[in-house]
């Protein structure tokens, strides 16, 4: 078996031939991440373990605190911010549980954008085509996991930003139910849709990653069968303008499903997205969580330069009076009621985690319509678990030509049992 520190050596070797066109990481811990990988190796020859990610090679979103360094948040406004006092609350827990943190990943700057560019420190190409976008806002965690310089990423998910790029990238992307895993120390985007969750090569990565993120014991990771399962398909608004090679994989992916077992119905949520979609009409949720985090650089105007598709959403929302935003956070939460009803039909939904494969990087720069119609297609999905408060995993579907993803989508607070759903999925998708 090679050992944790012979694997870091090969990707540390790899990332240094690349150095001068690195735009997957924005840092590495060199030589932090050797002391943990010897430390790594050191315990599993005295047969000691920490537990399922001990050794794990890791890489963070640089939006998460690591002491002693400002956190940049994707962001140039930030490259000479106060260092980090400590770490964040994600990063102490994975260290504590034996992970090799090798470095920060890049991401769309503070986290806003679904199409993984970004001005300042470049546009990481996907793992399976550098021409072709990475998604976003996680887009280095993305490639980091599809390419292999890391087992697994973490990053943040507020619209779908981990999900994203888990699809586009063909790895596995889990979002947790809003506030399951502490956001202390991780650069806000809205503190009501904002999660931490784990993009890695398998749900039972994922699984372990969330429940030491959540502060939980990880347990021995059980699938649970399918027979039987209920899963529900929303088809609808959410089906529109899908490309037939996802709308293919999708259909053979359900397909298989029913023969194994599980009970495919159609569930309409049309009416609570067309609900959601005129509460949010005025703004986004996250673009006025946004312009308050940003309120004070937004109101009086910066030197160095932010993302024009930043700053225009951020400096619409800003105008949106607060009443406005109270009605839209109390209509939010009679919805996230109403879809939880809907929701005790299934066990899980089932749906595309986006509607396209990735499309390439040129085309989204040349073409400002296509980049905005592109967005809104990549978010439209992932959005609505966000929105409604629930838990999403996406997995990558086999027989197409580029990465597609599944999503699967779960009630509020029923993470540990969508990851056990999604395993048994996985197993057969694998199949």
């Amino acid at each position: 078996m090679q050992s944790v520190r012979d694997r870091l050596e090969t990707i540390l070797s790899r990332l240094a031939n690349r150095a001068a066109d690195e735009r997957v990481y924005t840092r590495l811990y060199a030589e932090a991440a050797r002391a943990a990988a010897t430390a790594a190796d050191d315990r599993r020859k005295a047969g000691v373990s920490l537990g399922p990610l001990d050794g794990t090679i890791l890489s963070i979103k640089d939006l998460f605190d690591v002491a002693g360094e400002p956190t940049r948040a994707g962001s140039l406004m930030l490259a000479d911010a106060q260092p980090a006092a400590r770490d964040a609350a994600i990063v102490r827990r994975l260290r504590q549980a034996g992970a090799v943190i090798l470095g920060k990943t890049n991401m769309t700057e503070f986290a806003f954008t679904a199409i993984g560019d970004n001005l300042h420190y470049g546009t990481p190409g996907n793992a399976a085509d550098a021409s072709l976008i990475p998604g976003g806002s996680s887009s280095g965690a993305g490639v980091a996991v599809g390419e292999g310089s890391s087992d697994i990423s973490i990053g943040s998910d507020t619209g779908g930003s981990v999900r994203i790029p888990a699809s586009l990238n063909g790895v596995v992307g889990f979002k947790p139910t809003a506030r399951r895993v502490s956001l202390a120390g991780a650069f806000p985007l809205s503190a009501t849709l904002d999660s931490i969750g784990p993009l890695a090569r398998s749900v039972a990565d994922c699984a372990a990653t969330d429940a030491i993120t959540a502060g939980e014991e990880p347990t021995v990771f059980q699938p649970i069968s399918l027979v039987g399962l209920r899963i529900g398909v929303p088809r609808g608004v959410l089906f529109g303008e899908t490309q037939p090679e996802v709308l293919d994989a999708f259909d053979r992916s359900v397909r298989g499903m029913g023969q194994a077992g599980a009970h495919v119905v159609d569930l309409s949520i049309d009416d609570l997205i067309a609900e959601m979609r005129a509460a949010t009409k005025r703004a986004s949720i996250a673009s006025m969580e946004g312009a308050e985090v940003h309120a004070d650089w937004l109101a009086a105007g910066v030197s160095v330069p932010v993302d024009p598709h930043v700053t225009g959403p951020l400096s619409r929302a800003l105008t949106v009076p607060a009443s406005a935003y109270i009605r839209t956070i109390r209509r939010r939460r009679e919805l996230v009621a109403a879809m939880e009803e809907r929701l005790q039909a299934v066990d899980v939904l089932a749906l595309p985690t986006v509607p396209m494969v990735a499309p390439s990087i040129a085309a989204m720069a040349d073409d400002e319509a296509l980049r905005d119609r592109t967005e809104g297609l990549l978010l439209r999905n992932t959005q609505v678990a966000n929105q409604f408060d629930l838990c999403a995993i996406s997995l990558p579907m086999p027989g197409a030509k580029l990465p597609v993803g599944l999503m699967l989508v779960g009630r509020h607070g029923h993470d540990r049992r969508l990851l056990a759903i999604a395993a048994a999925v996985e197993a057969l998708l694998g199949r």
